[in-house]
Parts: C-alpha cells; sequence; structure tokens
C-alpha cells in the first residue's frame, strides 16, 4: 500500500483523499515551469487541477525563494481534492499565500488576470476509462478537454503571462495547433524520456501571449540514466524538493 504522505525538503504532501497521487508529471511541471520574468507587485498564480496541491506548493516555494510576494489559486471540480489541497497548504510555510476552490475552469471569472497558469491536465481521451470514478474524472479529458484548457487559460493569462503544461508527448502537434489559433506561442519545450533508447514520454511546453519570431529549440531530459532511477539532469532540477 501506498503512503498517505509525500515529504519533501520543506512541505509535506497528503494525498490519501486524491484521485491522483503525487507523481513524477506533477514533480516534473512544478520544478520546471518557467517563473514570470517580468515581476509585478504580487505573482498571482492558478493551478489548473489543483489536486494535492504538489504543485502549488512546489511553485510557492520557488516564488518565495526568489523573494516575491504571490497568491496561488487551485481549482479542482473534485470536491476531495480541493480540501486535500486546502490541508496541505494550510500546512505548509506560505498558508497565508495559498487557497483553493471547487470550481471548474470554464466557469472561472476573467475579472483578475493570471501571471503564471499552471497544469498537468486530464489526458487519456480514448483509453478504458477506470472504474474508480473519481481516478477517471482526474485522469480523462471529458470534463476538460484540451480545446477548453487552451480556450479559458488563454482567457484568463495577463499579457505578460506563461502557461505551463506537463502532458503526453503524443499531444505536442495538437497543442501547437491549439495554442496557436488562441494566440498564444511557445517559449519553452522540454521532451521528457523516461530513459535512453526509450522514445518520448512526457511533453513540458510553455506558453506566452506574446509572439515569438524564433521557434524555441526543444531540450531533452531523462527521468533515468543507465545506472540510476534518477539522472543526474533530473536530481539537478529537483534538488531543492526531494529529501
Amino acid at each position: 500500500m501506498s503512503s498517505p504522505n509525500f515529504r519533501f525538503k520543506q512541505f509535506t504532501v497528503w494525498h490519501d483523499r486524491c484521485a491522483m497521487k503525487v507523481g513524477t508529471d506533477g514533480v516534473l511541471l512544478g520544478a520546471w515551469c518557467p517563473l514570470p520574468s517580468q515581476k509585478p507587485n504580487r505573482v498571482r498564480v492558478l493551478d489548473i487541477g489543483v489536486g494535492s496541491g504538489l504543485i502549488a506548493l512546489m511553485i510557492a516555494q520557488r516564488l518565495h525563494l526568489r523573494g516575491d510576494i504571490f497568491s496561488v489559486l487551485g481549482i479542482d471540480i473534485d470536491r476531495d481534492a480541493v480540501e486535500q489541497s486546502h490541508i496541505n497548504f494550510q500546512q505548509s510555510p506560505w498558508a497565508d499565500s495559498l487557497t483553493s476552490q471547487a470550481c471548474r475552469l470554464q466557469d472561472m471569472p476573467a475579472e483578475q488576470a493570471f501571471d503564471l497558469i499552471v497544469s498537468n491536465p486530464p489526458y487519456f481521451q480514448d483509453s478504458l476509462k477506470n472504474p474508480n470514478a473519481q481516478r477517471a474524472t482526474a485522469r480523462h479529458t471529458d470534463t476538460l478537454s484540451y480545446t477548453e484548457l487552451i480556450q479559458h487559460a488563454a482567457r484568463l493569462l495577463n499579457t505578460n503571462g506563461t502557461l505551463a503544461l506537463v502532458l503526453p508527448f503524443e499531444a505536442k502537434e495538437d497543442i501547437l495547433a491549439l495554442a496557436e489559433s488562441h494566440a498564444l506561442y511557445p517559449t519553452h519545450i522540454t521532451h521528457v524520456y523516461s530513459k535512453p533508447g526509450k522514445p518520448a514520454k512526457r511533453l513540458l511546453i510553455a506558453f506566452s501571449p506574446i509572439s515569438n519570431p524564433q521557434y524555441p529549440i526543444p531540450k531533452t531530459m531523462y527521468i533515468e540514466s543507465e545506472t540510476s532511477p534518477r539522472s543526474e539532469e533530473y536530481k539537478t532540477l529537483t534538488e531543492e524538493f526531494y529529501l
């Protein structure tokens, strides 16, 4: 049986009530996503599908270390996940800057734009659904399609903001086309491989509303090396988090 929590250097994530447990995808996005380079008075962050709050907590740690004043809002349609993330936020060093609420992305009002939007979204589109309804909702795109994700993220993003996602590698061309149709342009792309010799497994990608004539050169990352379950580059990326 998996542990009900996962301890990091500066915070602990309880995930016993969440459909999606702490995993490599969330850790990758939380450690990798570009932070706003033009720092406003308060950095406003939106985490779509907050789950346990892992990504939100990682970004809070990074912003705190950088010296930013910030607020992070996590939204999720799973009320158990919202309650769990709230507990994890309250037990963290940044309790005053983290909030979560039960809300669909499609229903988010656009009164205030976000400087950074992150998401580890549902990504199974055609595969057989898990009999556990909570886990199926978290993993399948029925409740949030890629089209809706891009459309509403573009609507809620600051003019200088960043949208950062972790996706299956096969979604790359679709997500690039959708982003372009909503005037979002890639700024950072990393192809993630489980180990050398295997096909790319995940895509880390960031977009901005500011058009860049130079298409970003995709970088490569391996999670494992030939001799270790964590490659040196993965260790370097996550060294501020893992115990």
